[in-house]
């Protein structure tokens, strides 16, 4: 294959460890797709340019390292927006690959020419072009390096078409004398002279001889006199709380390292976000339920990982008097809406290896504390419980939930994409282990499922990937279950089907008094997956539950995508769960 621009730039992610290009094809791209396939990276072709943002964005996260997407100019790069918002304030670090139109023809009207930095600009954390040939790498490099340094973000850049095909072929698209034609005019000759130059400039850097540079992205000490000052004011404590957010799991092959440091330390700790499942589905320490009760009793708040913001009640969850330790990589979520007593400016998951080993910590004195919030937990748990026994129109989605719960392996890796069917689910599943838990983040967006699944699943072939999908999101992606069929990425969905959008609904409702809007068909979705080369299974009464999920599960293991769709009742489980 003759060097070009695409070749450079697919030889610089195989060299950095991309196993999977997520992409939707076009012509501003293609010789980066046909250069990656070639360097060994296996292209997986999506339905829409956000799932394969999303898709990249699940690699980031559940193995640390930068997932990667491409996408053509103009509409295909627009169509990313959502998808890079939400990785952006999930803080992980994807990288963004661009078409664009040729460098001589930008904003003279060349198809699928627009402004794409001043868009892209103010949604990720650093927007780059390619201007010459020169640029490729060190471009490259600085995307990698942005995107995972201090607080993690996305990261696009642009590249013109005319810098990734031969410099052969675009030297005849600028200065080539078609067959047949007149002699140039001056005019025509003057122009072909500037074209020459310009592609002279495109090229000044030999191909041969690019090579990328290391890669080591920066870490900021921690000040050890920080870490001692919190195990003092831990040590002082008699009733202390820890919150971990997804944050702390940046440096995803540190997880098991850090479940061990938060069992060695002691405390009662509730989960959040990508933390979910950390320390595994039924540790002692482990608290899910009535974390505001806790937060209010508490006299010792230590936060990693997780700003004050709506989830916090602004920070107003927490008890006044409490002492509030906060670790966060970035200053500004550090003291957002409310400043901790002890402020540290660290990455969370390193913070809390370093303070499990500032000696021990006073478990005794804190066992009445921990026993209290035990009793609540199962006092909770009963109420749950009784709530799945009741009897509802279609299936109760408690009781559903409550049933996967108990069918799912320890290699479960769950998907989460919804609104109220999934709000429940993050009630009643139990993650298995560390980062078996996916959602979209604090952007709250609908529509990551599926995207999210075909990263996980490439991530983890070997784990069984749950895709819980409300029945308003699983309308953003289906079409992706033809990716899935095509790809062979046996990915279990289930769909809560209850015909509306429930969570939106309880609220409308109960204060507006109308349901506009919020009413959705009872779909068969288990037929539209059907259609699209996967297996569709219909869930309608109580007893077809268990059978339905074992079939699910002997077709996953044999290769073919599933999707159960779930008739399910309505509960009040969730009244009143409107956020702000």
């Amino acid at each position: 294959m003759d060097l070009h621009g695409g070749v450079i730039v697919a030889r610089f992610l195989a060299e950095r460890q991309v196993a999977c290009l997520f992409t939707l094809c076009g012509g501003h791209i293609s010789p980066i797709l046909v250069a990656a396939k070639a360097a060994g990276i296996r292209i997986v072709d999506m339905r829409h340019e956000a799932n394969a943002v999303f898709a990249a964005d699940a690699v980031s996260r559940l193995t640390g390292r930068p997932g990667v997407a491409a996408v053509t100019a103009g509409p295909g790069v627009t169509n990313t927006i959502t998808a890079l918002k939400n990785a952006a304030m999930a803080q992980s670090p994807v990288i963004l690959i661009g078409g664009a139109a040729p460098t001589v023809l930008k904003g003279r009207g060349a198809l699928q020419d627009i402004d794409q930095m001043s868009l892209l600009r103010p949604v990720v954390k650093q927007a780059l072009t390619i201007k010459r040939n020169c640029d490729i790498l060190p471009v490259l490099e600085s995307a990698f390096q942005t995107a995972t340094s201090g607080v993690p973000g996305p990261v696009f850049v642009e590249c013109p078409i005319d810098l990734l095909y031969p410099e052969s072929m675009v030297r005849e698209w600028y200065g080539g004398q078609k067959q047949d034609t007149p002699p140039p005019t001056l005019r025509e000759r003057l122009l072909k002279a500037y074209l020459g130059r310009h592609v002279d400039r495109m090229f000044a850097c030999s191909f041969e001889t690019m090579e990328a540079g290391p890669w080591s992205p920066t870490e900021t000490a921690i000040d050890a006199a920080l870490i001692t000052k919190a195990a003092d004011i831990l040590r002082q404590s008699r009733q202390p709380v820890a919150i971990v957010g997804s944050q702390a799991l940046l440096q995803a092959a540190q997880a098991p390292a850090l479940a061990r440091a938060l069992a060695q330390i002691g405390l009662p700790v509730y989960l959040t976000g990508m933390a979910r499942g950390l320390m595994g589905c039924d540790h002692p320490l482990v608290m899910r339920h009535q974390r505001r009760k806790a937060l209010k009793a508490a006299d010792t708040v230590l936060i990693a990982g997780m700003p004050c913001d709506f989830r916090l009640d602004y920070g107003r969850a927490i008890a006044r008097q409490a002492t509030l330790i906060g670790v966060n990589r970035s200053r500004r979520d550090l003291r957002l809406n409310r400043t901790p007593q002890l402020a540290v400016a660290a990455d969370p998951g390193r913070f809390l290896a370093a303070l499990a080993e500032e000696g021990t910590f006073p478990q005794e004195r804190w066992t009445p504390w921990i026993d209290r919030l035990r009793k609540r937990e199962a006092e909770r748990e009963a109420a749950i419980q009784a709530q799945a026994d009741e009897a509802v129109d279609g299936i109760n989605p408690l009781h559903f939930l409550k049933t996967l719960d108990a069918f799912l392996d320890d290699s479960a890796l769950l998907v989460a994409d919804g609104g109220d069917f999934v709000a429940s689910a993050a009630y009643t599943l139990r993650p298995r282990g560390p980062l078996s838990w996916l959602d979209p983040g604090v952007f709250g967006t609908l529509g990551v499922g599926a995207g999210f699944a075909a990263g996980a699943k490439l991530c983890r072939p070997d784990a069984e990937v749950w895709l819980i999908y409300g029945d308003g999101s699983a309308g953003y992606t289906l079409a992706e279950f033809d990716t899935l069929v095509r790809h062979k990425l046996p990915v279990i969905a289930v769909v809560g089907n209850d015909a509306g959008w429930s969570q939106i609904a309880r609220d409308q409702v109960t204060y507006l008094q109308d349901d506009v809007a919020t009413v959705l068909a009872p779909t068969a979705y288990d037929q539209v997956v059907e259609g699209l080369g996967a297996k569709g299974i219909r869930i309608a009464r109580p007893e077809e539950i268990v059978p339905a999920l074992e079939d699910a599960r002997r077709t996953a293991a044999g290769g073919r995508p599933v999707l159960i769709n779930v008739h399910i009742g309505r509960t009040g489980f969730r009244d009143g769960s409107i956020s702000m």
